[in-house]
């Protein structure tokens, strides 16, 4: 099962719009927000996308009436907390901040987050740890999503 992993959008549309079409071509089954979605207008734009999103709200989700109406518009899975799932027989934990990692998910084997705004993957041989970075810079080929193989374990870095 491959997943999109998308971080920090902060309410930059084109950038969501270029992330749905990479998410198209990049043929995931299902895409993970990582935190500071901003607005409900950016979760509009991610309704494009052809597979279930989920995720979890960062620090700076404080319109929280109008993003948990567009979650629920859409039919997405967001989370206050640590959002923990089970998908292709991979625990995961999804959190916004890494910090919060020390604390959530322990025996999970895949843990994704946001927040610093910087790629980061690790792999302890317990824990895969993946932050595919920003997608809200306004630097064209310094952006990125994330792809993430559940079964191989292999991410790939998708710059626009």
């Amino acid at each position: 099962m491959r997943i999109g992993v998308v971080s920090d959008t902060h309410n930059q549309l084109r950038n969501v719009e270029r992330i749905v079409e990479l998410l198209h071509t990049a043929r995931v089954e299902r895409v993970v927000h990582t935190g500071d979605i901003t607005q409900a207008k950016t979760l509009d734009v991610f309704a494009r996308l052809d597979v279930p999103l989920h995720g979890v709200f960062g620090n700076n989700d404080v319109e929280r009436e109008s993003l948990d109406a567009a979650i629920a518009r859409h039919g997405f899975e967001f989370s206050e907390g640590a959002l923990h799932l089970e998908w292709a027989g991979r625990q995961l934990v999804v959190v916004h901040d890494p910090l919060d990692l020390d604390t959530q998910g322990r025996s999970a084997r895949v843990a994704l987050h946001g927040h610093t705004h910087r790629h980061h993957l690790s792999d302890d041989g317990h824990r895969l740890t993946f932050n595919p970075g920003e997608c809200a810079g306004h630097m064209k080929g310094y952006n990125a999503i994330g792809v993430l193989d559940l079964e191989s374990l292999e991410a790939e870095l998708l710059k626009f």
